[in-house]
């Protein structure tokens, strides 16, 4: 496997201009930069960009992987910047046109958005979107959604009715019905690299901030100091302290070593902050780290292991844990020997074991138990979000553990 990274040397703000960032207003909003990296030599190649609230960034991930007939399928699209596009048309002036373009997932509009405009950039090729798409507040027809009309496929639960079945399985997570509307995720298997893509359900943490987030360090740094009253430093350590305390929060919101510092101290604070700028929130920082914020990292990051994120345990999977195994041991039942998910680590050296054993937390009594257990106390507040949605009716009641 190779990790060849693109460089970034000759773009512009002009090449990362993403001029519908209105419909989801999210961080960085309409300037968007694009680094490719080559997974699987000629055969994978990833696209990572940047998302966050409150400079709390992580990656988002497409995955483009060279068919054995020739051409392109693209999976999870990103935002179709005219530097996204140059790195695939030069892929495509080398193995051939973009095919095939996958939607994985049904509720994550952070990916959903992108598919149409994407598209629309890559007439030729066809459209295959997760079963059971919806959306809110009316369900609309996807072509509403700016899906291109004509080219646009459900997937079909047989793989074999699908063009590109020689090269690739595929599993759908599609039952588990939430209230508003259902969690679905399509987990591929590339037969030819042993590779397997997946969305949301399985992420692993590195130590390091990821290359894409280093490309503009600032949302790391904010989060690497103690208080408002520190000046925000570039170095090494600050980013690295600052990428693993925002893993924390995209995680657990707010977890069990950080606290909420009193709105009147807040204020003192911004009033003695070295930067006050509109970028620096204008020197508002209402959160305390805890001495020992680092061990509880360290229990997320497990030495690099695969989990699922503590989002999906508490508030998604367990609202059918029977649905969520069995699409957890079909999946490994493929031979794969790396996993490229669409946030956080890229290229995970991983095995079929080790992904069913992620899933064990579903089970009363599981020959799959791992030895990494989340610290219970980093789930306060999703338990407390669980508690206000399902009281109020809004996502279903957790089911018993299979």
């Amino acid at each position: 496997m190779t990790a060849q990274k693109t460089p970034q040397a000759t773009d512009s703000k002009d090449d990362w201009s993403w001029k519908f960032w209105q419909v989801v207003p999210i961080y960085p909003y309409g300037q968007r930069r694009t680094l490719r990296q080559e997974v699987v030599k000629d055969a994978i190649w990833t696209f990572d960009q940047i998302q966050g609230i409150f400079y709390v960034v992580v990656p988002i991930r497409m995955t483009v992987v060279k068919l054995e007939q020739g051409g392109l399928l693209v999976y999870a699209p990103i935002a179709p910047t005219p530097q996204c596009i140059r790195l695939v048309n030069e892929l495509v002036a080398e193995h051939g046109e973009v095919k095939y373009i996958i939607l994985p997932t049904v509720s994550g509009i952070e990916h959903k958005v992108f598919v149409g405009p994407f598209a629309r950039k890559f007439p030729q090729a066809q459209v295959y979107v997760s079963p059971h798409q919806w959306s809110f507040p009316f369900n609309l027809p996807l072509s509403w959604l700016g899906f291109p009309w004509g080219r646009t496929h459900i997937l079909p639960q047989d793989v074999a009715q699908t063009p590109f079945a020689d090269q690739f399985d595929y599993a759908v997570l599609g039952s588990i019905e939430l209230g508003l509307g259902r969690f679905a995720e399509v987990a591929m298997f590339d037969k030819r690299s042993q590779t397997l893509l997946v969305t949301d359900t399985i992420v692993s943490i590195p130590l390091n901030p990821p290359e894409i987030l280093q490309l503009d360090p600032y949302p790391l740094l904010f989060h690497a100091r103690d208080s408002a009253i520190e000046p925000i430093l570039d170095t090494e350590a600050n980013r690295i302290r600052g990428w693993q305390r925002t893993s924390l929060f995209l995680f657990y919101f707010r977890p069990q070593v950080l606290e909420t510092v009193p709105f009147v101290q807040a204020l003192r604070d911004l009033a003695n902050a070295p930067e006050r700028s509109q970028k620096a929130f204008f020197g508002l920082f209402p959160f305390k780290w805890r001495e020992d914020w680092y061990q509880s990292f360290a229990a997320l990051h497990g030495n690099g292991r695969i989990f699922v994120a503590p989002i999906l345990q508490t508030l998604i999977l367990n609202r059918d844990p029977q649905a969520a195994i069995a699409w957890a041991d079909q999946v490994a039942s493929w031979d794969f020997v790396r996993i490229i998910p669409c946030h956080f680590d890229n290229a995970i050296a991983a095995t079929p074991i080790e992904f069913r054993q992620a899933f064990s937390f579903l089970e009363k009594d599981s020959q799959f138990k791992t030895t990494f257990n989340l610290p219970e106390e980093d789930f306060v507040i999703l338990k407390q979000i669980n508690n206000i949605l399902q009281g109020s009716r809004i996502i279903r009641a957790a089911k018993e553990k299979a």
